[in-house]
């Protein structure tokens, strides 16, 4: 028998029952990236994450920064800027870390499947062809091949050029 390592999962096994004290886009407030809170890219709209529990490598969690639970809360403004940047992200994964495909999605309420309905997000999920295999169909297991902290340190120059080719507000 073979031994499946992934000892960060642990953190989500033990504290997926007791209540957050901070929404996770809200986590390092005002800061443009965290490594620790696996923030990506923060402007004054949207916030660019790594999924902490991913279904694949590189699995972005796309947000606006103000904390709506609905799209139809969203402003044109920031219904724009996601929109703009669920373009800038999948553009960024291509180059980076060169998926075959990409899932993007939103699951809104608990009924279809949110974890954090409270905070409106979409999923960027990065595909590979035969990254399903038996592992995920029989074992119920996914396997996540590189470190999420190596994903972000690959991630985060090209998500830094989005924040300094912004147009400067007075």
């Amino acid at each position: 028998m073979k031994n499946l390592w992934a000892p960060w999962r642990m953190e989500y096994i033990t504290s997926a029952k007791k209540p957050t004290a901070e929404c996770i886009f809200e986590a390092a407030a005002g800061e443009p990236f965290s490594k620790q809170d696996l923030i990506l890219y923060r402007d004054r709209l949207v916030s660019v994450l790594i999924n902490r529990f991913p279904y694949a490598n590189g699995h972005l969690l796309v947000a606006p920064v103000r904390h709506l639970p609905e799209p139809e809360d969203l402003s044109e403004t920031e219904n724009s800027a996601i929109m703009r940047m669920l373009q800038q992200c999948i553009s960024i994964l291509r180059a980076t870390l060169r998926p075959q495909g990409f899932n993007v999605g939103l699951n809104l309420g608990t009924a279809a499947g949110a974890g954090l309905a409270d905070h409106l997000h979409w999923h960027i999920v990065p595909r590979w062809d035969g990254d399903h295999n038996f592992i995920a169909v029989v074992g119920e297991i996914r396997t996540i091949p590189e470190h999420l902290e190596t994903t972000f340190d690959k991630l985060l120059p090209a998500f830094q050029l989005l924040l300094d080719n912004q147009p400067k507000t007075s």
